[in-house]
């Protein structure tokens, strides 16, 4: 395996830390060559001083400034840029190999698909850059050479046991079942639901992520996501994806085949594996996980999802089936719905209504440009904000 160039987009979220984690342990196959963040300039340039990256990007203006400050203090080299052109640079360098796309929400979309272009080698764990412009991005992919290696669980899960042509176009395979928690209200009346707090939201029984991400689980509208993801990397209609609720989080999710084999893949709830396998795709490399101890977990337990209590869900396959800038509204509605809640202005159980009303006030609109995806973004997200007092 050749040394890597790596340039890290989110480094300072948990995906971003965890791919650290994981390139500190082989020195010999990776180098940083750039690392990002939104505000966070404190940990960046910790980051900073232990891996010297060539450079380091905010998207913050003042958070840049101080990073300067920082950078020149510790006397490295490291130069520092601002905004979404600067992302784009990064994510788009000659000298850069593998791109980690990690940066949460529609920020992220700009660079990963300024990375598919330039045709990197591109770990993907920004959901919304398939959500919002999925089709675009996956022929930029194609077009530019790319490699596009999936790094949420559940779709690195999906990836390691398809056949390798990678997608429900041949190989025998029947459909894709994607595991889910269930989040930390699984049991949860509707009633209940409607009295839960973002803290209580934000603590996920199985995994540490970040607090967007985090309501998003609650809400099962990540699951959704990860529908419409699906959609994309696997060529899958959504008739051949399955949701299955699985509260232990130990299968990460399942390829069911035509002659009745369901191969599925088993590890501890820790994101180092996905980043593992694709920084070393196709060879493993150590990750720093602990093995999983089957004997000790013992049991296993399956449910089908319920989408009267968790209705983004149910959502998300509404937008996918309805296509066209579908999926781009129902995203960009939860980002400012889930804003509105961690700020305690909304129900949590109005996200859901919130997002709801966005689709049915904005109806069937097409979606052929990356251009339109960003309008359509912003109409969105207006369109959110005013159903505020509505939906509260």
């Amino acid at each position: 395996m050749t040394m890597q160039n790596i340039t890290i987009l989110g480094s300072t979220g948990s995906i971003g830390k965890s791919t650290l984690d994981v390139v500190a342990r082989h020195p010999e196959k990776f180098t940083v060559f750039a690392l990002s963040a939104n505000t966070q300039h404190e940990i960046l340039l910790e980051q900073c001083l232990k891996f010297r990256p060539k450079y380091a990007v905010m998207r913050d203006e003042s958070g840049a400034q101080r990073l300067k400050e920082g950078i020149a203090g510790a006397g490295l080299n490291t130069e520092v840029e601002c905004g979404v052109a600067a992302l784009e640079k990064i994510a788009s360098l000659p000298e850069v190999d593998t791109v980690m796309a990690a940066i949460v929400g529609a920020a992220g979309m700009q660079p990963a698909l300024a990375a598919a272009r330039s045709g990197k080698r591109i770990l993907l764990a920004n959901k919304e850059t398939l959500v919002m412009v999925g089709q675009l991005f996956m022929d930029a992919v194609k077009e530019n050479g790319a490699v596009l290696l999936p790094i949420d669980s559940e779709h690195n899960a999906v990836f390691q046991v398809l056949p390798r042509e990678g997608s429900l176009g041949g190989g025998g395979v029947k459909r894709i079942l994607l595991t889910a928690s269930g989040g930390p209200f699984r049991n949860f009346s509707r009633e209940a639901l409607q009295r839960v707090t973002p803290d209580e939201a934000c603590r996920h029984p199985n995994w540490v992520m970040g607090r967007k991400i985090s309501i998003d689980s609650a809400t099962m509208m990540n699951k959704g996501l990860e529908v419409i993801e699906a959609h994309w990397l696997f060529n899958a209609g959504a008739d051949q994806i399955r949701v299955v609720v699985h509260p232990e989080s130990i299968i990460h999710s399942m390829v069911e085949y035509i002659d009745g084999s369901i191969l599925a893949q088993l590890g501890n709830p820790d994101m180092r594996t996905p980043i593992a396998y694709a920084l070393g795709f196709p060879q493993r490399i150590d990750s720093g996980v602990e093995s999983l101890d089957l004997c000790r977990i013992a049991t296993l337990h399956f449910e089908e999802p319920d989408f009267s209590r968790f209705p983004c869900l149910a959502l998300a396959f509404q937008a996918l089936k309805a296509g066209g800038a579908a999926a781009t509204i129902l995203n960009a509605a939860n980002e400012v719905a889930v804003q509105y809640f961690l700020e305690k202005k909304i129900r949590f159980t109005a996200i859901s209504e919130m997002i709801e009303e966005t689709l049915g006030e904005l109806g069937a609109l097409p979606l052929d440009t990356l251009e339109e995806a960003i309008e359509i973004d912003r109409m969105a997200r207006d369109v959110a904000s005013g159903l505020f007092s509505k939906v509260s």
